[in-house]
């Protein structure tokens, strides 16, 4: 089966000054998921324009028809379930039912400490998130939640009606450590990575490749414990972070190829960035366009 191809737009346009254009050209060029960072800033954007995920999910939702939509990641960083789990019914019902949570530990950039707190270890992060995405999960399937947790309280939150989706809008979990690996396979209707951050600077694509094989069949193992089939859950590659960085973006055949090689690893979604000038993402709007609309044929 070939992957399905979906892109990032990140929050940095206004919406009247070629914000709504980006998400509606995404639906135009037949992404399956368009989705946003959930972050109040990130790393080389700080100090330019950033906005809010959940606003601009609600007012691409209304800008477009059938493009899925979510976030790509949501983080207990500056979230709380309760509110979270509110917004996400109220964004899921705007969108007709279109909506996926892309949902992550978090770590220890701009929004580990925005709210003044200290950052968390990555200790710390791992038992916040063990606690975060069960109640989560709780609150967008049940109509009142009572539970008192080490870190997250809830105390009769009532989410009615619901999700469209049900029994619950989709969650796409983030991980690759053991613990966050059985929250994938235990609550996520997807698994997400980026690969091996440890090979961004100095690997090789083939490293990276191998690191992605060994994260898969750690996934597997997790959705066999628990007795998961583990082909029902999508395997999402979210690309930008291996040694190839923007190469795939170069052409078309090159994306083709590397698409075509992590198909092989089992990915059944590959996530690009939309082009971003000056930027870690500045590729050519006219490849990026040409990659949409033509690399999914060569893949089937």
């Amino acid at each position: 089966m070939s992957p399905r191809l979906s892109t990032v737009i990140l929050p940095v346009l206004r919406w009247n000054e070629g914000g709504r254009d980006r998400w509606q050209r995404a639906e135009e060029l037949g992404f399956h998921t368009a989705y946003t960072y959930d972050h109040l800033s990130w790393r080389t954007f700080r100090d330019g324009p950033w906005f809010g995920a959940l606003p601009t999910l609600t007012a691409a939702a209304t800008a477009t028809e059938r493009l899925r939509l979510g976030t790509l990641v949501t983080s207990p960083n500056f979230r709380h379930p309760v509110t979270l789990a509110k917004e996400l019914i109220s964004l899921d019902d705007i969108s007709g039912g279109r909506i996926t949570l892309g949902i992550g530990a978090g770590g220890n950039g701009f929004d580990a400490t925005a709210l003044g707190q200290e950052a968390w270890t990555p200790r710390e992060r791992a038992d916040r998130f063990a606690e975060f995405v069960p109640l989560l999960d709780r609150l967008l399937t049940e109509d009142a939640v009572t539970e008192r947790g080490t870190h997250y309280t809830a105390d009769e939150a009532r989410n009615i009606p619901g999700c469209v989706q049900r029994p619950r809008l989709p969650f796409a979990v983030a991980a690759t450590g053991p613990r966050g690996l059985r929250l994938a396979a235990r609550h996520g209707q997807a698994w997400v990575t980026t690969g091996d951050p440890k090979l961004y600077e100095n690997g090789t694509p083939e490293e990276s490749r191998a690191a992605l094989r060994a994260q898969s069949e750690k996934f597997t193992a997790a959705c066999a414990e628990i007795g998961r089939d583990a082909s029902e859950p999508d395997r999402i590659l979210l690309t930008g972070f291996t040694p190839d960085r923007t190469a795939p973006l170069e052409s078309v055949d090159a994306f083709v190829d590397f698409a075509g090689r992590h198909a092989e690893l089992g990915f059944t979604e590959i996530v690009i960035h939309a082009p971003i000038p000056d930027s870690v993402f500045d590729v050519d709007p006219k490849v990026f366009e040409r990659i949409a609309t033509e690399a999914p044929a060569q893949l089937a």
